[in-house]
């Protein structure tokens, strides 16, 4: 019996011993809690400017085809602001939808922010421009799904086009989009684990970084790829409690 159980206590101290010195050692598990952070803040600075921009991408583009009929036949400016308008934001989806984002990545650090050494606000824009060109199509596509009689009920209601939008057709139109809203903001957070390439410590890069100074490759990449699991349950679980809240509203 004494046998088997220094058989199994072996490996498991020696496991310890391992994590002790890889995150313990010169206080190494510093360096991941900053590249957690890190990631947080790039995460969520994109989201929210990511859903900025699809909002106004996905409501001009929605506009101009809704609309584009009817101000042909009245003619005047506002048919031409708009139809500009829809063109730049095609240019706009077809170069960032068209392009890597670690490229985007760093033609931002490196050409339009070369003066710049805060690498998490580059960070948040490069990719908060990358997630709204997605988030505008996911928004664009949940609006036309949403029936014309809701623009037109609200209409009658003495509503604008704005406050139509607003009050009628967006609330249909988030909770519709939002299971695949999710998958984007998913993704986007595991997208920021490329912040290393300039230079941003965040939790992908201190993971390599750890692994690089103590030679252990399996506890800090296999400790990141679990942080990052549970982040991904977390998203999830907060965004199903959120659906279920939504159905139990409709009724």
């Amino acid at each position: 019996m004494t046998s088997v159980l220094l058989s199994i206590g072996t490996p498991l101290t020696e496991f310890i011993d391992d994590l002790k010195f890889v995150f313990i050692e010169k206080d190494r598990y510093l360096q991941l809690l900053t590249g957690f952070l890190n990631t947080l803040k790039i995460t969520a600075g994109a989201l929210f400017i990511g859903v900025i921009i699809g909002i106004v991408i996905a409501a001009v583009r929605t506009s101009y085809d809704k609309n584009r009929e009817s101000m042909k036949l009245r003619g005047g400016l506002g048919y031409y602001v708009l139809g500009i308008l829809n063109a730049v934001c095609k240019v706009y989806l077809t170069i960032i939808r068209g392009t890597p984002v670690v490229v985007q990545l760093m033609i931002s650090y490196f050409v339009i922010f070369a003066a710049s050494d805060n690498g998490v606000l580059v960070g948040i824009f490069a990719f908060g421009i990358n997630s709204g060109a997605y988030v505008a199509e996911i928004f664009r596509a949940g609006i036309m799904s949403v029936d014309n009689g809701q623009f037109e009920a609200g209409r009658s209601l003495g509503f604008n086009y704005f406050q139509t939008m607003r009050y009628v057709v967006i609330p249909q139109m988030f909770k519709a989009v939002l299971p695949t809203l999710c998958n984007e903001f998913i993704a986007l957070l595991k997208e920021t684990s490329v912040a290393g390439y300039v230079g941003v410590i965040d939790l992908t890069k201190a993971g390599n970084v750890i692994a690089g100074r103590t030679f252990q490759y399996f506890i800090p990449l296999i400790t990141v790829a679990l942080i990052y699991l549970v982040m991904v349950m977390i998203l999830s679980w907060l965004v199903g409690r959120l659906e279920r809240r939504l159905r139990k509203s409709d009724r």
